[in-house]
């Protein structure tokens, strides 16, 4: 159709994928009041008061990073600056992961989601403590420091910024209290109608007194039972005990089944992720739903606050080892060399994670009248090396990174000093 209004901005001559439209083709973009107003071939230049060349880029709606720990400062060392791995990142949209709790969820919509130029959620946590340094201190992690009755009022009532809740099903805890702590948090989910998003992989070191009794590879067929639709299976590819592949190096049968009624995967990436452990699952058909990077100051260069615990077991095994450094876009990257298409990756950051959030309707998708969150992705082609913890190293032909991205038409580059550098192999 003919354009005849002005525009703010032109995104032109790059390769859009928008797999909520159907669409993946070299289009161009244009933004009206922040908002999309056309996505289409050949749209005339002098349509635009400013028109940015993305010739040869990857045009995607903004990204959403499924695994984010961004309650800055108040969860100690963990928590990153929400700018820092969203916007900055060329990524428009976080997700916190059991940062604030029914305690902190008040600190967290005041102090961080308000005034971050990022688009911020949470996973609301579980336990009373929220996020904090819960590394250290597992005893605050009993169903003692669960309140199901608060926990679903604070999240029904913050519905705009709560999307789920967020619990932890490993032998550490198990050992210690057994499956309660899950089942409470099944019922919050219940209770609240929102997805319950499932840490696997051990976190805790075990009591004194050891597994007392717990198998770490029932684990999983244990707590899926308690799970409903749309619930979250994360840390697939996780490197230690209670992963998607159990210890004989098979992945779990319970699995596919799982996700045959409905539950969804989320790699959350981060420090705990294995290539080798990937290659297995991958190669038994488990395809993840959502990708979220779980970038965290345990697993990338950031002071710690004065005061905080000195030393994490994952200090010494930053991912990508050599490569401390990591980003949403770089996980994607991974997926790519682990096989599969950018055509399944781009799906993973962008319809995907929005219909998690039930917010499907606003974002995760190029649509004319929907605030203009776009990510705007380089691609280089060579042969670049990927490390995980393990010192695993795959070859990636294809390496993707980011350029910039448009929150609600605001430019933003991706200038964050976590962001990895290409490593040629």
């Amino acid at each position: 159709m003919p354009i005849s209004a002005t525009f703010d901005q032109l995104l032109r001559g790059g390769r859009v994928i928008c797999p909520a439209s159907g669409i993946d083709g070299i289009r161009d973009v244009a933004i009206r009041n922040g908002k999309i107003a056309a996505v289409q071939s050949d749209i005339l230049p002098t349509s635009a008061r400013e028109v940015i060349d993305v010739t040869g880029k990857l045009v995607l709606p903004g990204l959403i990073d499924t695994h984010a720990h961004v309650y800055q400062y108040v969860t100690g060392r963990f928590g990153m600056n929400a700018d820092m791995v969203g916007v900055q990142s060329g990524v428009t949209t976080l997700v916190d992961q059991g940062g604030p709790s029914c305690m902190t969820l008040p600190g967290f919509r005041h102090f961080v989601a308000a005034p971050a130029k990022s688009r911020v959620y949470a996973f609301l946590s579980a336990y009373l403590v929220g996020g904090l340094e819960g590394h250290y201190y597992p005893q605050l992690y009993s169903p003692e420091g669960v309140d199901i009755d608060a926990t679903v009022k604070a999240a029904t009532a913050n519905l705009d910024i709560v999307r789920g809740i967020k619990a932890h099903a490993e032998i550490g805890g198990f050992a210690r209290w057994g499956i309660r702590v899950i089942e409470m948090a099944a019922e919050i989910g219940r209770r609240a109608d929102l997805p319950v998003y499932v840490h696997f992989g051990q976190l805790w070191g075990l009591p004194e007194s050891g597994t007392n009794g717990e198998d770490v590879d029932t684990i999983l067929a244990r707590v899926i039972p308690l799970l409903r639709e749309g619930d979250v299976l994360a840390h697939p590819f996780t490197r230690h005990p209670g992963g998607f592949v159990n210890r004989e190096g098979e992945v779990h049968p319970v699995i596919q089944a799982a996700l045959d009624r409905g539950l969804k995967v989320d790699v959350g990436h981060g420090s705990h992720f294995s290539y080798r452990l990937a290659k297995k699952a991958i190669a038994a058909g488990i395809i993840p739903t959502t990708l979220g990077a779980d970038i965290h100051g345990y697993n990338t260069h950031v002071p710690a606050p004065a005061g905080t615990p000195d030393q994490h077991e994952d200090d010494e095994n930053h991912p990508f080892a050599g490569q401390a450094k990591f980003s949403l876009v770089q996980a994607m990257s991974s997926m790519m060399a682990l096989g599969l298409a950018l055509e399944q990756v781009v799906p993973m950051v962008t319809s995907n994670p929005a219909r998690m959030l039930g917010r499907a309707d606003e974002i995760g998708a190029l649509k004319i009248g929907r605030d203009a969150d776009i990510s705007v992705v380089g691609e280089r082609t060579g042969r670049f090396v990927l490390r995980d913890n393990e010192n695993n190293e795959v070859i990636a032909e294809r390496l993707l990174q980011p350029e910039f991205c448009l929150r609600a038409g605001a430019r933003y580059d991706a200038v964050a000093p976590i962001l990895p550098q290409a490593v040629a192999a």
